[in-house]
């Protein structure tokens, strides 16, 4: 599941292609409204939210949730090719967090979490994340794990916030 960034001259014209009830742009806004912000965090700050987080599900997208998740980190590397994102609610408690990684000219989620709600966190989280990678230019494509081995419920979501199935292939040298 890939966005073309380069088919966006701004994050605007991103955000114009997510509107309407019901994709991207409406559930992130609806977020916004509801005090949701999102930020660029440390995730150091955060080690009992993300634990939080991470065990607030037993099973998600219908598979039990990964040993790694549950054990309690307590402390996170810094390293230099991520960039980590989180969604902070009015009280600035961490609700949902993303761990992106640059890898020549795409960027790849490798985490995208967050406490299930309905209130658009994680649209916000995405929307937030993939307009400052147009504005920032870095990158041409910012992929999303798999769009064609994903559930049905899943698939939608990648397309609500903008996302495509390609067949790709790619090494990085």
């Amino acid at each position: 599941a890939l966005i073309d960034l380069a088919s966006y001259p701004a994050a605007t014209a991103y955000l114009d292609a997510i509107q309407g009830k019901n994709r991207g742009a409406w559930h992130a806004r609806r977020a916004r409204t509801r005090g949701y912000v999102c930020t660029e965090i440390d995730r150091n700050d955060y080690i009992d939210d993300i634990h939080a987080i991470n065990t607030s599900l037993d099973v998600r997208q219908g598979r039990p949730m990964d040993q790694k998740y549950l054990d309690k980190v307590t402390h996170y590397e810094r390293l230099p090719h991520f960039d980590h994102y989180g969604v902070l609610n009015a009280e600035g408690r961490l609700v949902a967090y993303a761990n992106i990684g640059r890898y020549g000219n795409f960027s790849a989620f490798s985490q995208l979490i967050g406490v299930r709600n309905n209130d658009g966190i994680m649209h916000l989280l995405i929307v937030d994340i993939v307009a400052r990678l147009i504005e920032r230019q870095r990158v041409r494509y910012v992929m999303y794990d798999t769009f064609f081995g994903a559930q049905s419920g899943m698939q939608n979501f990648k397309r609500v916030v903008g996302f495509e199935p390609y067949r790709v292939k790619y090494s990085l040298q």
